[in-house]
């Protein structure tokens, strides 16, 4: 995908913004934007979230794992949406575990946060000129994974 992106990109009118469909990883979202894509649509955020994963700044959260069970820290530590500051790990895996339909919309809330967010702080890198950068911590803080 990335070099057929790469290769399409640079023919499309630079006046115009470049949409990518349905590429929904943050990896991808990078990377994709290093490539010239400006726009992005995808379901991942909340078909994931419905599935009890959670995007983060250090890689996905499965919240079914059961290590998560008395586990009082937020999703993300990092992030400061409405579900991290008000919610356990602990707390979300026993609403999904409960079948409680909550549960996905919490996570679903999450992940759109996070990937709003993420793309909030790629446009403040490249509008600072620290694109390069911002990307290479950001492709190594979420490849460390939290599972």
């Amino acid at each position: 995908m990335y070099e057929v992106v790469e290769a399409v990109a640079p023919l499309m009118p630079d006046e115009r913004p470049r949409y990518l469909m349905g590429v929904g990883t943050p990896e991808d979202l990078i990377e994709s934007v290093a490539r010239g894509v400006d726009m992005f649509d995808c379901v991942m955020p909340t078909r994931n979230g419905r599935n009890g994963q959670a995007f983060t700044s250090r890689g996905k959260l499965n919240i079914k794992n059961a290590r998560w069970a008395t586990d009082a820290r937020p999703l993300d530590e990092s992030c400061a949406c409405a579900v991290c500051r008000r919610h356990s790990r602990a707390y979300l895996r026993h609403l999904f575990m409960s079948g409680e339909m909550l549960a996905a919309v919490l996570l679903s809330h999450h992940n759109l946060a996070f990937f709003l967010d993420t793309m909030r702080r790629v446009r403040q890198a490249i509008r600072s000129g620290e694109f390069t950068r911002f990307r290479r911590e950001f492709l190594v803080g979420i490849g460390s994974g939290v599972r």
